[in-house]
């Protein structure tokens, strides 16, 4: 191992700040990584952690007051970094040591300092190549300080952010959530010739269905069902490297991936400049959060940024429970139409395994239709797009249990059952 001092000392004389290093470096154990836990509060080298097939570094950042079985944060670097780089240039150690969870910075070897993001092995969990070796690193990490294997993250900028894309589609049962910085979804650029560069996603004009770029992660991991990490990603509308079509397409894959309606649930402006939308929960914990910066280029990434993903991580202290994932749902829907009237009949059935405490359902009515009156909860507003808001005595739906709600409407001669049905933002089938 070798450690890197964690602020350069200024002030001092060249010949005692050599002496000083040498020392340093000098009193470095040597003894191997894997029966040996790191100095803390220092950047620390880690050798020898396990499978690595395209030689990475690994760098780790441990704070002094490290909690008992702590979270884990992988901070990915960019195109030319470093894991020091990486280190140096983010809060992610100064947050480390507020909240007392590890920080491993991977470091790519290979000449472009970019990480693979691209090749058919890298985008196939345990297929080689860099994310093996991250999980190796993440594995380290957990058997040296007994982490908490339900709290552990990824976060990245640039190629760190594909790295994070990747990551969560590569290893849904590994993180809890990732933080992408200047991305482009998982699968994004996939090449079969070797390149690391695809030039068609980082101009913004490959896109896909949500459904597809939704096949294409579950496609990582096949026949995995179990639960899936939610996802912020980050973009500005002039990056001119990763160009911003990327952001949208992010958007449709993760909110497809985490099975919820690409509606927002939620929309604000956190710092002018900022459109932040949120997706399947309205709480700083949503499945899928996205934030905008207006006329910003690709180098968005600021001090205090971090501490906003820390905190859709939810591991800032007193930070709020996540919010549960909307559970699975089914609507029947028909309608009973005369002259320029109908009536309609909505069932809605709790098919998830959780209650339903409180719930909003949202569909489309059919052009030309225009609610009159209704029953069982409050529609607003009464054409186009609706949201049906449950009534005080029908706000529990409990797990296979149905509410029936219904409604009059004016239709132009279209008298069809409405569409696009979604349960606190969850798509429901239909039936």
């Amino acid at each position: 191992m070798s450690t890197i001092p964690r602020r350069p000392l200024s002030a001092v004389l060249p010949a005692l700040l050599a002496l000083l290093a040498a020392v340093l470096f000098a009193a470095v154990p040597t003894a191997s990584a894997r029966t040996e836990a790191v100095p803390t509060a220092t950047l620390t080298e880690v050798t020898g952690f396990g499978t690595n097939p395209s030689n990475l570094q690994m760098y780790l950042y441990v704070p002094a007051n490290v909690t008992a079985h702590p979270a884990v944060v992988v901070a990915v670097h960019y195109c030319t970094g470093s894991g020091p780089a990486m280190y140096n240039g983010t809060e992610w150690a100064q947050l480390a040591d507020t909240y007392g969870f590890v920080v491993i910075y991977p470091s790519v070897t290979r000449s472009s300092k970019c990480f693979d993001v691209s090749s058919p092995q890298a985008l196939k969990r345990g297929g080689g190549s860099d994310p093996v070796g991250i999980k190796s690193m993440i594995d380290w990490t957990v058997n040296a300080y007994s982490a908490d294997t339900a709290r552990i993250y990824a976060t990245g900028i640039s190629s760190g952010a594909m790295m994070t894309n990747v990551l969560l589609g590569d290893y849904p049962d590994v993180f809890a959530a990732g933080a992408a910085f200047s991305g482009v979804p998982f699968g994004c650029f996939a090449t079969t010739d070797g390149s690391e560069w695809n030039s068609a996603c980082s101009g913004g004009t490959i896109t896909h269905t949500p459904q597809e770029w939704g096949d294409l992660v579950r496609a990582a991991y096949p026949g995995y069902t179990g639960t899936r990490p939610r996802m912020q990603v980050w973009h500005g509308t002039e990056d001119d490297v990763l160009r911003y079509p990327n952001f949208g397409e992010e958007i449709k894959e993760w909110t497809n991936v985490l099975g919820v309606s690409q509606t927002p649930a939620a929309t604000d402006s956190p710092v002018s400049g900022w459109t932040r939308t949120r997706y399947g929960a309205t709480g700083d914990r949503a499945p899928v959060e996205a934030i905008s910066l207006q006329g910003v280029g690709h180098n968005l990434y600021s001090w205090g940024m971090a501490d906003r993903a820390l905190t859709f991580f939810g591991l800032n202290a007193g930070g709020p429970a996540p919010e549960p994932q909307p559970g699975a749902c089914k609507v029947t829907a028909t309608t009973n139409a005369w002259n320029t009237g109908l009536t309609a009949s909505v069932t809605v059935t709790n098919t998830g395994t959780t209650t339903v405490n409180g719930w909003k359902l949202a569909f489309t009515l059919p052009t030309g239709q225009t609610i009159t009156n209704g029953w069982g909860v409050t529609y607003s507003p009464a054409s186009g797009a609706v949201t049906a808001t449950n009534a005080a005595y029908n706000g529990t739906i409990a797990p296979n249990a149905s509410v029936s709600i219904g409604y009059q409407a004016n239709h132009s001669g279209n008298s069809a059952a409405p569409g696009g049905f979604t349960l606190n933002g969850a798509s429901c089938t239909s039936g």
